[in-house]
């Protein structure tokens, strides 16, 4: 997205590198995998019949990529399609992309990023003479990507791997709970052209503003939203939305702020300034497991995750610890409880 142009911004469209107009709403490729594969080909033929053509997905997300690949192959001239590997080695990366390759059923792909940056040390690995950077630069040498880019939680860190080489894009959570990536990363970003993806826009599912919301964004400097879909009505929705992309007015602000203030006392922003937990749990990925839970519906898969895990939600002591180091005093014994006895009871309930 370098060459994306700042006069587009406003409108529906952008620009991306290849000079291939993309709309500004993609689609993220998170629910895709609770649907079968005649329902998931149904949702993306869908999404591209309804003008769609910029879709993110990862590797790690199971059979996202190849659910993208049985339809997308078919419109590959249409669409930009992006994935993104949690390898830090250049020969780990390089093995990723070509799974992705056959997975997808695509000669190239368009973006590769990064996946999840999340700290100096991750940083450290991915710049390194034998990181996934040099894998990437191979790979686009060789034209299996075209572009390279990043991800991550932690716009500091995404800060600071934009300032020591030239990434194409950068994605980011953006949304009116999560402003941080809004004070230097997108300004900068903007600054050296790098197209900025918004994952995460309406927070996990959390956001009720819908329209609102994203008018904030894009606002803003976002390029491309990629709010995960799994239905003909959210596709419709959330496209629905690029038909105003006004500033928002003073008393639309309000309404934001009352949203925001819905959901203060139990929206996780990932900051980590909790951490470390003197327990060993990894505070931020379970809330983050709890929403796939209970608003991606992604329960076998989350509870598969909660299970593979050192500590989850029943080590918690209650110590507050983290209460007390937590920017926004989020009760965080609270949630993890409340939560652990819902799934408990919702997997009994299942059960019988």
């Amino acid at each position: 997205m370098r060459e994306a142009r700042r006069s587009e911004r406003a409108g529906k469209v952008t620009v991306v590198a290849n000079g291939m107009p993309v709309l500004r709403m993609g689609m993220g490729g998170i629910p895709i995998q609770r649907l079968d594969m005649k329902q998931s080909d149904r949702v993306l033929e869908k999404a591209v019949d309804a003008g769609i053509n910029f879709f993110d997905t990862a590797r790690i997300y199971t059979d996202s990529e190849s659910k993208f690949g049985r339809v997308l192959s078919r419109h590959r001239s249409r669409v930009i399609i992006a994935s993104k590997s949690f390898s830090r080695d250049a020969a780990a990366i390089q093995r990723d992309i070509e799974v992705s390759l056959e997975h997808l059923r695509t000669d190239y792909i368009d973006i590769y990023q990064c996946h999840n940056i999340a700290s100096e040390s991750d940083l450290e690995k991915v710049l390194a003479a034998d990181g996934a950077l040099a894998g990437l630069l191979k790979a686009k040498e060789q034209g299996k990507i075209r572009h390279i880019g990043l991800s991550g939680h932690k716009p500091r860190i995404v800060t600071q791997a934009l300032e020591r080489f030239a990434f194409e894009t950068v994605q980011v959570p953006c949304n009116f709970m999560e402003t941080e990536s809004f004070q230097d990363l997108v300004p900068l970003a903007r600054q050296r052209r790098v197209g900025v993806i918004a994952m995460k826009p309406l927070g996990g599912g959390n956001i009720r503003e819908v329209d609102l919301n994203f008018r904030f964004i894009f606002s803003r400097g976002v390029d491309v939203a990629i709010p995960g879909m799994d239905s003909e009505k959210q596709i419709k929705e959330n496209v629905a939305a690029l038909a105003d992309l006004s500033p928002l007015t003073p008393g639309e602000t309000a309404r934001l702020q009352k949203e925001k203030d819905r959901l203060g006392d139990h929206f996780c922003r990932r900051c980590e300034y909790c951490m470390p937990c003197p327990q060993g749990l990894p505070i931020s990925f379970l809330h983050v497991l709890k929403n796939y839970y209970f608003l991606y519906d992604l329960k076998d898969w989350a509870w598969e995750r909660i299970h593979s895990l050192a500590k989850t939600y029943k080590d918690c002591t209650a110590c507050g610890q983290c209460v007390q180091k937590c920017p926004y005093h989020l009760n965080m014994p609270e949630i993890f409880r409340d939560a652990w006895e819902k799934m408990l009871a919702d997997k009994s309930a299942a059960a019988s």
